[in-house]
């Protein structure tokens, strides 16, 4: 098993061996080669899994870590300043939340 085999390669051959077992009249030695094969390929396998875990798990870290390091949008936004007495007494003459026409 070569370390550049991709984990598509893998499952193919294993699909290979498993029908090769299926329809052949295989004999003890050939058995044993192929399902130590597959064994290595197994074992290839659920290390690429793990590997493609582990960098998704890394992306959504960074993207939190993105995320937690971002300014709020209330931080973002000018503070807001009154404009002097209004109609009502509360400085704008709207209420909070209130369009300006």
């Amino acid at each position: 098993m070569t370390n550049n085999t991709t984990y598509r390669q893998a499952i193919e051959e294993l699909e290979t061996i498993l029908r090769a077992l299926e329809t052949d009249t295989v004999d003890v030695d050939d058995l044993t080669a192929r399902v130590q094969r597959s064994a290595e390929l197994i074992r290839l396998c659920k290390q690429k899994l793990r590997n493609a875990e582990s960098a998704i798990e890394r992306v959504f870290e960074n993207l939190e870590e993105e995320d937690d390091s971002a300014p709020d949008e209330e931080d973002e936004l000018p503070p807001t300043r009154s404009t002097g007495p209004g109609k009502n007494g509360s400085g704008s003459g709207r209420m909070p939340g209130q369009l300006p026409f």
